[in-house]
Formats: C-alpha cells, sequence, structure tokens
C-alpha cells in the first residue's frame, strides 16, 4: 500500500478518522489495561487471558498502522480528477445501468479502494472493480463494455452525485 495512491470520498475518510479515534482513545486503552490485570495474575506461559489480549493487541495495532497508511497515500476524488462538478461519472457518485444483454437493471455508489460494501443501500463498488473502470468517466446514455472473465456490455440510464 505504501506506493499507492489511495481515492477516497469524504464519507469514507470520514468514517476511517471515526474507526481510527476508537482504536486509539478506546480500544487501545482498554486492551492495555487487560493486559496489565492479566500480568497481576502471575506466570505468563500458561495465562489465557494474557495470550488473547495480546492477540487483541496485534490486531488493534495492525489496524491502527493500516490506517495510518491509509491516510499518508490518501487523496479525494477531486485531486484524483475523478469526481467534483464534471458531468461525467466519479467516485461519490450513484450510478444506475442495465446489463444489454439480460435488461437487468442495477444501481451502485462508486467509492474509493477502501469504502467497497456489497451490502449498502445501494452496493458501494470500488473505482476499482471492473464495473467501476468501466462507468467512470462516462455519462448516461452511453453504453461501455465491462472487462472480466465474461466481457459484457452495459448501458448508462443515469448518474447522479450525492
Amino acid at each position: 500500500m505504501a506506493d499507492r495512491r489511495i481515492i477516497l470520498t469524504p464519507q469514507e475518510r470520514e468514517q476511517l478518522e471515526k474507526e481510527y479515534r476508537n482504536l486509539i482513545d478506546v480500544q487501545r486503552p482498554d486492551v492495555i489495561e487487560k493486559l496489565s490485570l492479566a500480568r497481576s495474575q502471575g506466570d505468563l506461559s500458561e495465562n489465557a487471558d494474557y495470550d488473547a489480549a495480546r492477540d487483541r493487541q496485534a490486531q488493534i495495532e495492525s489496524r491502527i498502522a493500516e490506517i495510518e497508511s491509509i491516510f499518508n497515500n490518501a487523496v479525494s476524488a477531486e485531486e484524483a480528477g475523478i469526481g467534483g462538478n464534471s458531468a461525467k461519472i466519479g467516485i461519490g457518485d450513484v450510478v444506475t445501468f442495465e446489463e444489454v444483454a439480460t435488461g437487468e437493471t442495477n444501481t451502485v455508489r462508486i467509492v474509493g479502494q477502501v469504502g467497497a460494501d456489497p451490502f449498502a443501500n445501494p452496493p458501494s463498488i470500488s473505482n476499482e472493480s471492473p464495473i467501476g473502470v468501466a462507468l467512470i468517466g462516462n455519462e448516461a446514455g452511453k453504453s461501455v463494455w465491462v472487462e472480466s472473465r465474461e466481457r459484457y456490455e452495459i448501458r448508462i440510464i443515469s448518474s447522479e452525485r450525492k
């Protein structure tokens, strides 16, 4: 991740900042307290509470480092030139499209690499996903090809900046 530019929407940045603050201000102190309590129980070689707290500490520190790396390499969609006031589709847009072969209609929100959530409403897809790559920089009314295992065509019905 260190040499890679990571594109974040304002919502993604805010969500990561909240998670970061929670890890630093709440979870890290909690696990330190649990480690201290487990150490006070004596022999650490067979102390399950100590082992569990050390594992949790490693997870927390790893996630903190990951978020810091994201922030160090992050740019906004506008800075990356794929968002903002253009009529072209960019990060943060909600796009409705139709698969030409099946007639199936889908609506997705295009987000940066760290914000993809297939369970959101509408589903959030990464700007680096095959559909995200096909949609970005295009406009409603245009048909584009999605380059995936099976190449297929979609027609962009609408795009809304949110």
